[in-house]
């Protein structure tokens, strides 16, 4: 199979969100399909092989967003008038 031939949806993809892509040469698909996530500068790009309804393929994926560090808020202050 060529894989050149394949239109991968990496640009259609929010962090969190994935595909599958049915298969039988699991590392063959997986190394093309990251190639093409980078080569769009997709770089939270991950692949894993499995099962999806009967088929063995690899399912591609963006990494979930990480929340972003927030400073907890200061205690107050003991007020020394009250």
């Amino acid at each position: 199979m060529q894989y050149s031939r394949l239109r991968l949806p990496w640009k259609q993809l929010k962090k969190g969100q994935g595909f599958f892509v049915p298969c039988l040469d699991f590392e063959k698909m997986r190394q093309h399909g990251l190639s093409r996530a980078i080569s769009m500068r997709i770089l939270d790009a991950q692949a894993t092989a499995g099962i999806k309804d009967g088929a063995t393929g690899v399912w591609f994926f963006r990494k979930p967003a990480q929340p972003r560090y927030t400073a907890a808020p200061k205690p107050a202050s003991p007020d020394p008038t009250a």
